[in-house]
């Protein structure tokens, strides 16, 4: 797709120059006279690249002043300063104000080409990084107030700077990698590699040339020397992921990797020294996998110094607005389509559902309603808009075919009905903490216990669980 560029310029003999100059390197154009065509051509369609005249007879902004305006809406469109008129002071000013570059009257054309290639290539990795750090983001941190969540923070923040080896379990989708990420960011280690290996994904027979690398061979330039993820980690962090699919006899070889922080190379005789922090993440028993024979006791105690436990989401209901949220600003940065609100009836519809997929299935529910959910984009999402096995665990108050039930009833008997739905969908919200929805409702906490009591409501004020282990 062709880069379109937005040409604004008061001299109509300059515009159709430039023009014909872009034309002919394959740039799609556009032109503008004044600052109102200016700023209205760019809020019609985002051009790739403004090249803006500064100075602009019979205009309501002159070239630095179009500029901070279109930086206000968008500063990632690069824009490139003309005049025939320029000073040093000038140039100097563009720049600072958030300009490309400087061009001065009468250019060269081959000069105006280069700046401009130069302009785009600096906004494409500009945006790429942006996106990587956007991922990157997601990727290392941990996103709730709740009081599991809460906890394994602050055990990250004990654990991560000591350098010691840690085992995360959990189910999957859980979180178990952006909790490494975590380790790894607030480590010592933080400017080295974070390298993953997943073992359930790695052919068996793959696993010691992606552990250990390949020496090279006779040829060096028939069968080079590959390095494996201990080498490559080296300075940094080795995330061994869902290390219970390792095959019993590469548990070996890494436990004395482990023991003696070398290694040699498939087919070599030189001994590799590395240093590199291990993390490993399962989700299964390990203690059963080792009654069963199937992975060694002495790698389980040399990965498990730190254990640590992420709970599964639904034992963390409470977050799962804020995740939501999270997940649709983000989708919405990715996609390029504008993030929709959430309903506080969409949410509670939400937190009522079990989440097998855990936190991986909220993000993939969130991608999904921001493409495929009816309605305008500025109206928000409600539960009828939910897929239909989450929508079918909502609590019975949002459901729309309620209303009547509660219009054949008595008063005495339809506020019941509805205290007690209502009173269900909260201890759902909550995660059933009868002191955090006791506040929400602004109910005395024994006044709750007691309404919940007379209503029929069985809860059980849950304590937060662990988030480590010794």
């Amino acid at each position: 797709m062709a880069h379109e560029i937005l040409i604004v310029d008061d001299e109509p003999d300059i515009r159709a120059l430039i023009e014909g100059i872009l034309s002919d390197e394959g740039y799609e154009t556009r032109q503008a006279a004044n600052s109102d065509q200016a700023i209205a051509a760019f809020r019609a369609r985002r051009p790739s690249l403004v090249i803006l005249d500064i100075w602009l007879q019979n205009s309501r902004l002159d070239g630095l002043g179009i500029l901070a305006a279109l930086h206000g809406e968008e500063p990632r469109v690069p824009c490139v300063m003309i005049s025939g008129h320029g000073t040093i002071e000038t140039a100097v000013q563009a720049i600072q104000n958030g300009a490309y570059d400087f061009i001065e009257k009468p250019f060269k054309s081959d000069r105006l080409l280069l700046v401009i290639a130069r302009a785009l290539e600096a906004s494409r990795l500009q945006r790429e990084n942006s996106e990587l750090r956007l991922r990157a983001g997601a990727e290392a941190e941990l996103v709730g107030v709740s009081a599991p969540v809460t906890q394994l923070r602050q055990a990250i923040d004990r654990v991560a700077p000591t350098g010691s080896r840690v085992l995360i379990s959990g189910p999957a989708g859980s979180g178990k990698e952006v909790t490494a990420r975590m380790l790894h960011a607030r480590s010592r280690r933080s400017d080295g590699p974070f390298v993953a290996l997943n073992c359930a994904t790695l052919a068996p027979a793959r696993f010691e040339e992606e552990l250990f690398g390949v020496e090279a061979g006779a040829d060096p330039s028939a069968q080079p020397r590959r390095a494996g993820v201990l080498e490559r980690a080296h300075g940094g962090t080795l995330l061994l992921d869902e290390v219970a699919d390792m095959p019993l006899e590469t548990q070996g070889k890494i436990v004395r990797a482990l023991q003696e922080q070398g290694f040699v190379r498939i087919g070599g005789a030189q001994r590799v020294t590395v240093d590199v922090r291990v993390i490993a993440t399962t989700n299964r028993d390990l203690q059963a996998e080792i009654a069963g024979g199937r992975f060694r006791e002495d790698l389980y105690y040399r990965l498990a110094v730190v254990p640590l436990k992420i709970p599964p989401l639904r034992e963390r209901r409470e977050d799962i607005p804020a995740l939501a949220r999270h997940f649709m600003a983000r989708s919405g940065e990715t996609s390029g389509m504008p993030p929709r609100d959430l309903s506080e009836d969409a949410l509670a519809a939400m937190q009522a559902y079990e989440w097998p997929g855990n936190v991986r299935e909220l993000r993939n529910l969130i991608d999904w309603l921001l493409i495929m959910a009816p309605g305008d984009a500025r109206e928000p999402i409600r539960p009828d808009m939910l897929p239909p096995q989450v929508g079918a665990s909502a609590p019975a108050l949002l459901k729309l075919d309620r209303s009547s039930e509660i219009m054949t009833l008595p008063l005495r008997e339809a506020r019941e009905l509805f205290e007690r739905q209502y009173l269900e969908a909260q201890l759902l919200r909550f995660g059933g903490n009868i002191s955090r929805t006791a506040a929400f409702v602004g109910m005395e906490r024994s006044a709750l216990h007691r309404k919940l009591k007379f209503l029929g409501v069985h809860a059980e004020d849950r304590a937060p669980a662990a988030a480590a282990g010794g």
